[in-house]
């Protein structure tokens, strides 16, 4: 079975002739140590380039690189990292003004830009935030390759030319390639199975547990979805170590000890970020999560194939070729204790079969249904086949066995090869792919008399891992850019930069708001422009502020967890808007304007206004939450048939007239013009101005069956009245605001009495000088006697509970080290 092993050093060997060993050069020697992991590094990020640049995407092409929610999420979360930074951001680490009309940042932080590397986007010009973004997948990749080969070397020892080429395999196995190539918090999951494997062997070794400690917290700093996975992962292979080694009872209680001693002070250091994120997900709004349904098993098995991209939400488990062979020789290499292969074997099968099992993949995913690809471990399974080719390896294994596990992927290959949405490139990566491994594998073996085969072999052998995994990405690439969710979009652009431009020129927080307008670039406009309007995607986007925007005419999607602007004057005034940002004349140019709005915080009588249209119209809850009549409501008729409705109504001439059908999905026709129609995303839409005839007729297309724009689609805008309501806001609501990074002052008029209404919603985490008032989903507080400001502030919940947590895990973990010393230094006084 043998014992903990690390790989030897130079000075492990002695010198020819005998005699006393010369002092080791530990520079040398530690400089030795960094050419597997440096190898490995190269190996998965040059190859990982090599695929964009096949492909000419953006930095290589003009082809576009941001895929679905790394336009819609991650450069615009990245921007607004870099204003933070550079301290140009409308609030803070703990809260934004930017979208969504303020929301929490903390858990927005640690779940998309809690990756070490995403830092590297504040490093660059905010113009070129966007190829920093993309540079942290390969930069990641890479170091996760890097991390695996120097846990290979604790494994068993070998070259480190080996260890590195098995560890690339790693950091381009299909999950990394297929799944998580555009998702950067993700991709540090990876980095953290090596990572926490490392800190097993410390375990078992009995040693460095404050590096455990700090192990563990460094995987869950980065990301704690996927850091969960490879803390399962790393149960597993303290379980498997433990079996195989030759221990005594005493020492495996140790090792579990230690390990589950630092894995809790390592977590609980994360808790000032974990806590309030578990927190902010169980208020954010709820999402219609499908059931676990597990693909058929020829699929299952068919994600294992190398450079196979599945569609849809299907496993990705593969590793290259050279990796498959080896792992396929496992069993059969006798050079490897019988236990240990069976032990490993077991264990790599049982994660894979754990997958496929609602119950098991439920704990994988921390007891929650995911929303999107339900396999997103297989990275997990990945490590383990390149941990056991690498114990193959190691144990040189013989060109027979080698040749017969060859075979058994070509024979599964040819099996599944009608399997649906089998690959192309897989018979090129099984075929050419596995008879260079074949091939590298064989001369390696054959090295062992003949020297000179041995360059030949690595070369070829890094080669035939490039080579497949360039062409295993490109194809991911391609196939992925088939999908309508997966079309690249743009990130920067000349329209991109005016936009942000023209944002800027009208800026006036707090003062009053900027909405950047439309059409929008990503769904986080917001935050990507510096502005300051509605539009907001995030995951934790709480159900308060679905429950306050949705009712007022604001378009939404992903079951309320996506909101988008609206170009309507009343909720410009309701939330203090005063700059729009709209195309300009021009193709690709911006223009803002400007218009009165009321202050951040207004004053309302204490008597609650009730809108005298008909309440189950969006113009009825505008007016409730303005406080102030300014939409006539008219009865609409409805005429058509099939899928062309026709809607007709009669409003004061000059009147400006707004529409609102959530229900419907298709063309909206009024007046010459055409305008998409998309149900609840499209919100309030403006039709222009009323004609002389007062007669309104607008004729839908639509494409939803059964349904209609209901009994009030149409609102008639009475300009007058709503500039009046405006001024009267204005007149009585705060004389200054002063909005800090978490928190907001209101200096008030004096004699102030009723309600100060806060134009941001109501979420979980804020307190007031007062106590909070419900208004509609608003932030209010009762105004007493006398009272002349009002100030609020906003703490993300969990925060102070899991800095008490950090705070007793970081006393524990400066304990451990300075005990030992200090009992010392008390010895030595005696």
């Amino acid at each position: 079975m043998g014992t903990v092993s690390t790989e030897p050093t130079t000075a492990d060997t002695p010198p020819p002739g005998g005699g006393p060993a010369p002092a080791p050069d530990r520079r040398a020697g530690r400089l030795a140590r960094l050419y597997g992991p440096l190898l490995a590094f190269l190996v998965t990020s040059g190859a990982f380039c090599a695929a964009w640049a096949a492909r000419g995407s953006f930095p290589f092409g003009t082809a576009g690189r941001a895929i679905n929610d790394q336009a819609n999420q991650y450069v615009p979360f990245h921007r607004a990292l870099w204003d933070l930074v550079h301290g140009q951001a409308s609030g803070d680490v703990l809260f934004t003004w930017s979208g969504g009309f303020g929301q929490q940042f903390l858990s927005d932080y640690y779940t998309y830009l809690g990756n070490p590397f995403s830092w590297l986007a504040v490093l660059v010009p905010r113009d070129h935030v966007d190829l920093a973004v993309f540079a942290v997948t390969p930069v990641t990749m890479g170091t996760a390759a890097a991390l695996m080969t120097v846990y290979l070397g604790k494994l068993h020892p070998g070259p480190w030319w080996q260890r590195g080429v098995l560890g690339a395999t790693y950091g381009l196995c299909g999950w990394a390639l297929s799944d998580a190539s555009y998702i950067p918090m993700w991709l540090w999951g990876l980095v953290a199975l090596p990572l926490l494997g490392i800190a097993v062997e410390w375990c078992l070794e009995q040693r460095r547990w404050p590096g455990v400690a700090l192990f563990v917290a460094l995987a869950w700093f980065g990301n704690f979805y996927t850091a969960m996975m490879a803390t399962m992962a790393a149960c597993v292979l303290l379980a498997i170590r433990l079996i195989t080694l030759d221990l005594t009872g005493a020492q495996r209680l140790r090792a579990v000890w230690r390990a589950a001693s630092a894995a809790a002070v390592g977590i609980m250091l994360t808790l000032p970020l974990l806590l309030p994120s578990f927190l902010s997900s169980g208020a954010a709004q709820p999402t219609k999560a499908a059931a676990f349904d597990p693909v058929r098993i020829e699929v299952f098995l068919a994600g294992m194939l190398p450079a196979t991209h599945l569609w849809g939400g299907r496993p990705r488990l593969y590793v290259a070729s050279l990796g498959l062979i080896l792992a396929g020789s496992f069993l059969l290499n006798a050079a490897v204790a019988k236990r240990t292969r069976l032990v490993w074997a077991a264990a790599t099968v049982l994660v894979a079969v754990s997958f496929q099992f609602p119950p098991t993949q439920f704990v994988w995913h921390g007891l929650a249904v995911p929303n999107g690809n339900p396999y997103r471990e297989t990275f997990v399974f990945s490590a383990m086949v390149v941990i056991v080719a690498w114990l193959a390896l190691a144990h040189r294994p013989r060109p027979l066995h080698l040749a017969l596990s060859a075979a058994l992927l070509v024979a599964a290959t040819f099996v599944l090869r009608h399997t649906n949405d089998f690959g192309g490139w897989t018979w090129p990566a099984v075929l050419g792919g596995g008879a260079l491994s074949l091939l590298a594998l064989t001369l390696l073996a054959l090295g062992e008399k003949r020297r000179f085969l041995v360059p030949v072999a690595a070369v070829l052998m890094v080669a035939v891992v490039f080579a497949e995994s360039t062409a295993a990405a490109a194809n991911a690439d391609a196939r992925r850019a088939r999908e309508r969710w997966a079309k690249p979009a743009a990130t920067s652009s000349q329209s991109i930069t005016r936009h942000f431009e023209a944002v800027r020129d009208v800026d006036g927080w707090p003062a009053y708001r900027t909405d950047s307008g439309a059409p929008q670039t990503s769904y986080n406009d917001a935050l990507a422009l510096r502005a300051e309007g509605p539009q907001y995607y995030s995951s934790y986007l709480p159900e308060a502020t679905y429950q306050a925007l949705e009712p007022l005419g604001y378009g939404f999607k992903n079951d309320g967890r996506t909101f988008f602007g609206a170009d309507n004057p009343v909720l410009d005034a309701i939330f203090s808007i005063g700059a729009r940002v709209r195309p300009g004349t021009a193709p690709r140019t911006w223009t803002g304007s400007k218009f009165p709005a009321p202050p951040l915080v207004t004053v309302r009588p204490a008597t609650p206004y009730a809108s005298p249209n008909p309440a189950d119209s969006v113009y009825a809850r505008q007016e409730t939450v303005l406080g102030a009549t300014v939409y006539r409501v008219p009865e609409v008729t409805r005429g058509g048939t099939g899928t062309a409705q026709t809607y007709a109504a009669q409003c004061t001439p000059g009147s400006e007239a707004y529409w609102y059908s959530p229900e419907l999905f298709g063309t909206l026709r009024t007046d010459g013009h055409r305008r998409p129609l998309e149900d609840r995303m499209s919100g309030v839409l403006p039709l222009g101005p009323v004609p002389a005839s007062g007669r309104l007729e607008v004729t839908v297309d639509t494409h939803t069956r059964g349904a209609t724009a209901g009994p009030h689609p149409i609102g008639c805008l009475d300009r007058p009245a709503l500039d009046a309501a405006v001024a009267h806001l204005t007149d009585t609501g705060a004389t200054k605001v002063t909005a800090g990074g978490h928190g907001i002052e209101a200096t008030l008029p004096r004699g102030a009495t009723g309600t100060a209404v806060l134009a941001t919603t109501a979420v979980p985490g804020w307190q007031c000088n007062a106590p909070l008032r419900p208004f509609h989903g608003l932030l209010a507080v009762p105004l007493t006697p006398g009272t002349d400001k009002v100030s609020c502030t906003f703490t993300p919940k969990g925060l102070a509970p899991g800095l008490a947590a950090a705070a007793l895990a970081l006393l524990a973990l400066l304990a451990v080290p300075l005990t030992p010393h200090l009992r010392r230094r008390l010895r030595h006084r005696r």
